[in-house]
This record gives structure tokens, sequence and C-alpha cells, in this order.
């Protein structure tokens, strides 16, 4: 295709990137998603097509000559979130500082500006593109105008409008007019769907052989089509796009000027996009000089900067990933050179290619390492035959060389996630030791809210540099190849660029936790020794008892079995639980019940959150929720278990996260141990399956109430320490105080209701979210609320300080100092503001948390090494610590547990651990 016009429909790609991409904001608070999602679509749109010439269209603000038309012209639609709203101004000036024409026409829409240019351009010979998502452009698509989807990468010729549509570009208009649009509440014909449209206008050509067809005929769809006859000329009206638009500039004057580098520049930064700021620099928007100016300049005039990860700039890890030096290494005298070079150098950045994901079976394939003397290298040594390498190192030798330098507890090791690549060395029996610094950990220092910590991703991020992932050289899904059959030409600019990206982002996150003691030292003497830790409480795994999963699977199949049963005869008919259509016409069609919440498609709603409410008064939602609590856990932990368990050990290892949650809490997964439920009969029916060796014992011990002693430290409120301290019960405590009862006279009710209010304020529960729970009025639950914080002003003074230090600084801090940042804690939307309000209250408490049994799992583990090596770590899950241990050593395990994890901190009130001991998890917990 010769160079095209490219017309961008913006407003299309608007709203989309607004809900495609999560919810990004600048250091000010301004959010820009939508923002960053519409400029890397430009960048990448302009690069592919190389057009002659752009227009950048929106819509402009107000009403069109379509409300003229019709009075209810898109009356369906909501108002545009205050979040997307804020983000059209600065999107316009950010398009007009790049040069591109931008065109906002009052009066019409985006669709007339987008047709009257791609007519007059068209009409000339001159190839366009249309940008957009929108279905009504399609009417203009001919041999010289084509549409392109970019978040699809469709691109639309009039034979794929037939596939699509099933109609070809000049019978859109009348397609449209039988099935209308829903999106700007334009009506159809009743009963014809865009089949039927398709179908009647390949037999009849245009809609008036339709109308004429249906004349005589005595079938539901005539009737239809000819009671909607006089509808029609309006509905055409509405949907043919206008293509005689007065306009400021013609098709052939849509010539791009010279970008303000300059300012764009300042702009990108001040709005903190930094991946548009790359993808600009990538296809040349921005110059690289120009880019280090203007971080060099923030460095000097924001010093605000340097404390905020989020902002912070990097000139020195920029600088370190222009040119990537890579050797490969195919002989051992080479080899044991580089090795020699690292430990002159004090460490060794390193990097794994192994044949497998799976923990116990991955070996090594190659190695990567990085000097800063000689740049990176990859040496071969366990390729396939079909990768075509004839030459590589033998891997006995090359692992004699490198292991002293791997077991040398003096020589800090580099890494990106390097719990994966200790586990595939203990594979081949070496130990990986010392001071194990992982890049993955650092990010997670300093930006826990940041959604991913995986390099790919963290190298666009910070440095600015887009990596070859793994599927670009390998594929994906089952045609993907192991990377031990790639061949050397591939694998080693790959594994190069792994080790030099990962000692690149080593200087950018080591800068950046010096600039923060606190996240320093939370990195240095918390994350990273903890690293190690959870590697080895994977090795170890959990044995599982499968007979007595079979059991409870079939005892939890008889509960499900009855419950299926009770709901049949509520409903009065039988009935398939797992489908929501079916459940739906039981529920409001035949029982009548209040439809609190629709689908996106328009119908009544059955997810968990409309069930939970209508099971308040009605009792087969309730039925229905529990039947698909036990569905759900027969099918994730019952029935599953038994495949998780490796043939090798004959136990199961889950994997567990240290760099997911927001909070630094652990994850885990395959099995995911965090959603057994806790207090039930069926999570205990699952802890049940969960035992210990023969002469061994499961010790469990768990925080007491962790949170709410917390909340006592952090808020130091008079009333609510002296009730840790005296070693009262906090929720009778607290029900003395907000029913004014002594202590003895507080009632089994009344504990109840003061231990929802101690938990809800924790989490931000509001008087109708407490008042639900309770079952009460709004105004008694409010009155609780205001109680309560007479009884315990220290507890609503950290509230208020909580929130302010938030907005103020734009995070909250762990008793550690681990930093949780809140984004949305400026957002203009009333109800995402107040969701980062209440997490500013709770992150705190359950970040300090995540630090404490952390810490605790640091010192439990020492003194088990230092005294009872037989005793294993095996379990973290929430405030427990699960450990299997000998019988015979069990009361002095049990003791150094608990004595390890109450002094994991000082407080300002006793920590408390609960030990349990027993032959399987339900026993100890």
């Amino acid at each position: 295709m010769p160079a095209p016009l490219i017309l961008i429909d913006a407003n299309s790609f608007f709203y989309r990137a607004f809900h495609a991409v999560p919810m990004l904001n600048a250091p000010d608070g301004t959010p820009v998603n939508a923002i960053h999602g519409v400029l890397s679509m430009l960048i990448t749109l302009i690069h592919d097509y190389q057009p002659s010439g752009v227009g950048v269209v929106f819509d402009a603000r107000g009403k069109n000559f379509r409300h003229d038309l019709y009075s209810e012209y898109k009356a369906n639609r909501s108002p545009m979130p205050d979040e997307l709203r804020a983000q059209i101004d600065p999107l316009h000036h950010l398009i007009r500082l790049m040069g591109l024409p931008l065109l906002v026409i009052p009066g019409v829409e985006a669709d007339d500006v987008i047709a009257t240019l791609a007519t007059q351009a068209s009409a000339n010979g001159q190839e366009v593109v249309i940008a957009t998502s929108d279905k009504d452009l399609c009417q203009l698509v001919n041999e010289h105008v084509r549409i392109i989807d970019t978040m699809k990468n469709i691109l639309l010729t009039p034979a794929k409008v037939k596939d699509k549509f099933g109609v070809m570009p000049e019978q859109v208009v009348d397609w449209l007019t039988l099935v209308g649009d829903k999106s700007d509440n334009i009506p159809g014909v009743q009963g014809v769907g865009d089949k039927t449209a398709a179908k009647l206008l390949n037999a009849h050509g245009t809609l008036n052989g339709i109308i004429d067809a249906m004349r005589g005929q005595r079938t539901r769809t005539a009737e239809n089509i000819l009671a909607a006859v006089a509808n029609f000329p309006l509905i055409q009206e509405l949907v043919i796009t206008k293509r005689d638009c007065m306009l400021p500039l013609q098709w052939n004057e849509l010539t791009p000027d010279t970008p303000n580098t300059e300012g764009l520049q300042q702009e990108l930064t001040r709005l903190n996009l930094k991946r548009v700021q790359a993808l600009m620099m990538q296809h040349g928007w921005l110059s690289k000089k120009a880019h280090d100016a203007s971080n060099t300049t923030q460095l000097t005039t924001q010093t605000a900067a340097l404390l905020n990860p989020i902002t912070a700039t990097k000139p020195t890890a920029q600088a370190a990933m222009p040119a990537i030096r890579s050797t490969v290494i195919t002989d051992l005298a080479t080899w044991e050179h580089w090795c020699d070079i690292a430990r002159q150098e004090g460490q060794l950045c390193f990097d794994l290619e192994t044949s497998s994901l799976n923990l116990f079976d991955a070996r090594i394939v190659g190695i990567g390492i990085h000097t800063n003397t000689l740049g990176s290298a990859y040496a071969p040594i366990g390729h396939s035959i079909a990768s075509g390498i004839e030459t590589q190192i033998n891997l006995p030798a090359a692992l004699a060389t490198l292991s002293p330098l791997l077991l040398d507890t003096n020589l800090p090791k580099l890494g990106q996630n390097l719990k994966y690549d200790r586990h595939v060395l203990l594979n081949h029996g070496i130990l990986l030791a010392g001071i194990l610094d992982d890049t993955m950990l650092e990010s997670y220092v300093v930006n826990a809210t940041a959604s991913r910590h995986n390099m790919d991703d963290l190298a666009q991020h910070y440095l600015g540099y887009t990596t070859t992932t793994f599927e670009d050289i390998a594929g994906k899904g089952k045609t993907q190849k192991n990377f031990a059959d790639i061949a050397l030409d591939i694998a080693a600019p790959y594994a190069c660029e792994d080790v030099a990206v990962t000692h690149a982002l080593h200087q950018h996150f080591q800068q950046q936790l010096a600039a923060v003691p606190a996240m320093q030292q939370l990195y240095n003497i918390v994350e990273r020794p903890l690293m190690p830790i959870i590697g080895d409480m994977e090795r170890a795994g959990v044995k599982i008892d499968t007979h007595a999963l079979l059991e409870q699977s079939v005892a939890m199949s008889d509960d499900i079995a009855h419950l299926e049963m009770r709901a049949h005869n509520l409903a009065g008919q039988t009935f398939n639980l797992g489908s929501s259509t079916q459940l739906a016409a039981i529920l409001f069609e035949k029982m009548g019940l209040p439809a609190l919440k629709k689908t996106p498609g328009g119908k009544p709603s059955t997810n968990e959150e409309v069930l939970e409410q209508l099971a308040e008064t009605y009792e087969l939602p309730a039925v229905i929720l529990e039947y698909r609590s036990l569905s759900k856990l027969k099918s994730t932990y019952l029935d599953a278990l038994p495949n998780h368990i490796h043939p090798k050990t004959g136990r199961v290892h889950s994997s567990f996260h240290q760099a997911v949650t927001a909070t630094g809490r652990l994850s885990s997964s395959d099995p995911n141990l965090q959603n057994i439920p806790v207090r039930n009969e069926a999570g205990r029916r699952i802890r049940k399956a969960f035992i210990a060796e023969t002469d061994h014992c499961l010790l469990a011990a768990d925080y007491s109430q962790i949170e709410l002693r917390l909340m006592a430290h952090l808020s130091q409120d008079a009333t609510l320490l002296a009730a840790f301290a005296n070693n009262l019960d906090v929720h009778t405590a607290t029900a003395a105080e907000v029913f004014e009862t002594p202590l003895a006279a507080v009632t089994n009710e009344q504990r109840r209701a003061a231990k929802a209010v101690n938990f809800g304020l924790i989490y931000g529960m509001s008087a109708f979210g407490l008042a639900k729970q309770l079952g009460c009025e709004r105004k008694l639950a409010q009155h609780y609320i205001d109680t309560y914080f007479a009884r315990y002003p220290g507890v609503a003074t950290y509230m208020q300080r909580a929130k302010e230090t938030a907005k103020a600084q734009g995070y909250v801090e762990t008793i550690l100092g681990r930093r949780l940042y809140l984004p949305d804690i400026h957002a203009k939307n009333a109800a995402i503001r107040a969701y980062a309000e209440r997490t500013a209250i709770n992150a705190p408490l359950q970040g300090s948390a995540a630090d404490l049994i952390k810490v605790a799992m640091i010192r439990v583990n020492t003194w088990l090494t230092e005294h009872c090596p037989q005793a294993k770590l095996i379990m973290q899950v929430h405030d427990e610590l699960v450990i299997e241990t000998p019988n015979v050593d069990r009361e002095r395990v049990a003791a150094a547990l608990k004595h390890n994890m109450e002094s994991a901190a000082a407080l300002s009130v006793p920590l408390i651990v609960e030990v349990g001991v027993g032959n399987n998890w339900d026993e100890a917990k």
C-alpha cells in the first residue's frame, strides 16, 4: 500500500484505553491511563504505516446535530467518568506537542469529520486508513479506504467487512437501520438481529428491497419491519456519517509539524509517562540526549523525587543500556577467565537458561554472565542436537569452574528471581550461598504497588528498554520450543540481554534504596534474607493423605447433593444450579425476588454480591451460595490436591510468592493455601489431609489478633493499650465500652457486635456495612461507631492522620518502613478516593503484620538451622507458621517457635502466639 493518510478516531481509543489500561496516576494525582494507551497507539500506528498525513479527531464537548434530530440520541450513556474527563486536555496538549494535526469540531461527531476527510482523500485517489473500533465507520470502506482496529490488529477491507458483518460496506447503513445501535440508543426493528439483517440484505439487496419483499407476507419479521418503516428515514439520518463538514483543514493539509521535543519531554516527565517516553525515544520522537537532559534537570530541581521511587530519575541505569556487549563462550579456558574476572570485580551477576520451569525437573541449558570489564556472555552447556549447536562446554566442567563462586559466602550474587535459579542449582547439587541480590525484590521494596516485577516490565519502566521476551524466541502455546532446542545465534543474544538488563536494573535500584534508608534496611534485613528461606520451604513441601482426601471428597459430595436437593425443593422444580440463566429464571421470574443488579447484557445478575444480599431475606440464595462454596472447595482442593503431589518426593510443593501483594504479605499458588477457609467445617476437612511424616508432627503457630494489636501500637489509644496490657479479651473490652456495661456482664451478642466493630473499622467499614453485617438499623450501627470513637479517640486520630499523611506524600508506611503507594488518594471520583482513604488506614496494619511474620520466619529458621535442623518450616499462611518436626523435638521446637514469633518486634502491646500440635494441620490449628 502506498503511504496512506491516517485518520484516527481518538475518542474510540480514548474510552477503550481507559478501561483496558490499569489506573495510572501522575505524581500530582492526575489520572493518565487513557493518555498512556492513546499515545502508545498513536506512536505505534504512525511507525507501522509511515503515513503521508495524519489527522487525530476527537468529539467536541456538548451536543451535536443528531441530538436535534432525536432527543433520545445517546440518552442511555453514563456520564464520562471524572478520571477520564480529566485526561482530555492533557492528551490534546501532548498531541499538539507531537506536531500532529488535531481536529475537534463542534456540532458534529468525530465520525463525521473522519468521513468528510476520507471522502475528500479517496475521491483524489489517496489511500486512507481509519483507526477506529466503531462499526459505524465501516460504511466508508472501499477500494481506497481501509479500517484498522489496532487493539485487535484487524485491517478491514470490503471483503473483510462482508466477513465480519455479513454485508458489504455499501449495505452497512441499511444494516444499522435494521439492527439499531444500542450504544447510541438508536432503536432497530424488533426481532431483527445482526444475522437476520444480513440475511435479508443479501436476499433483497437494499432496505427498500426488503420493504417491498415484506409487503403481503404474514411472518412476524415482516410485520415488525413494516411497522418500523415510518422510523427508517430518521434512523438513517442518525446512522449515516456526514461527509460534507466545514473543516479548518482539508485532507491534503494534514501534514505533521516538527515535534516540540522540549515541551513534550517536560510534559511526559510531569505526568510520569515513562513508558511513553521510552517508546518515543525508540521511534525517534525524542532524542536520548533531550531525555537525559530532562532527567538531569529533574534531579537538581526536584529534591522530593529522590525520595519517591515512582518519580525518581535514573541516569546511571539509562546510560548502562544502549549497547550490550555479547560474547559466546564455547571453550572451558574462556569460561574460566570470565569467572575469574567476576571474582576480581567482587560480584557474580548470572542467569540460568533451563529446560523447564518445574522446580524439581529443571536442568541447566546454558549460563549467562555479566562483568563490568568484559560485558555479557553466554555459555551453552546443555543444548540439544535440534539447536544445531556443535560445540558446547561440558556441563560438569562448567559447573566445577562456577561452583566455587556460587558457594563462596563472601562473594555477592546478583540475579532476577534468584529463588528459581537457586532451585535449579540444587537440582545439580550446588547450594547458592552468600548475599543474594535480586532485582525482583529490589523493585518490590522500591514500589510494591507496581503491578508486575518481571524483568521485561522493569526494563521498560525503569530503563526505557524493550527486551526480547521468551515468547519472541520460543513461540507460545503447544508449539513453544524448549530453550535447549533454540539455535545459538538466537539463544546467546537473549541470554546476554538478560544479565545486562539485570545488572543495569540493580544499579538503578541501589540508588533508589540508598536514597531511603528505611527501605534499604527493609531490603537488607527482611526481603533479601527471606528469599532462600522461602525456597527451602517450597522444597520441603508437605505430605498429603490421599485416602483422607478421598473420604472428605465423598463426604462433601454428599453435602453438595443434599444442597442441590434442598435448592430444588425450595424452587419447586429441578434446575441446573451451575446455570446462571436457569437460576435467574427461578429467582426473578418464578419466585419474584428483586433483581438487584444487571449483567452487562442487561439481564438480572446472580453474582455472589447479589446472592449475599438476597440471602439475608430468602433461603434459596443462601443455599446456592453454600452450594457454590462447597463445589469450588471440592474441585480446587479435595479433588485437585492429589494432582499436585510430586512423583519424586510424594509431597505437595506450593509456590510462595514474595513480590506479588501490595501489602508485603506472601501469596501462594499450585495450590493456593491462603484460600483454604480458616474457621468453617469445609476448611477443616481440607486441612485434615495435610499430615506429618511418620514419627513427626505438625506445629501451627498463629499470631493472636495481630492487626488489632498493631492498631493499638500505631494509634497509641490509651484504652486499647490498657486492654491488651491487662490481657483482656479485646472484643469483650470493646463491648463493655460501647455498651457501657461491666466486663462481667457483657453478653455474647454484645461481644459479637463489638468484634464486628473492631475488625470493621480496621477495614474502613461504613455504618451501612456494619448494619448489614449485624442485621440492625443503620442508625444503630452509626451509634455503635460514634460510641466506639468516643471511647477510643486515639483510633479516630490515627485514622484521620493516616488519610492526611497519604494525601500529603502519596503513600503510607509500615512499622519497618515499607511504603504503600496510593495513587488514587487524590482521585476526583468520590468512591475511588474513599477506597484509597480506607486503604491508607488499613495498609499500615496489614503491611506491618506482613513485616512481622517475615521477621519471625527469619528468626525461626535461624533457630532451627542452629538447634534442630531436622525440623522444617513448611508453610506460611496469613499470620500462621507451620513446622514439621520429629516428635522427640516437638516441645523445644514449639517453645522456640512461640518465643521467636513473640519477640519479632517490640510493640507497645505484647505479641501473643498460640501454638498447636497434631498429626495433621487441622489438629495443630
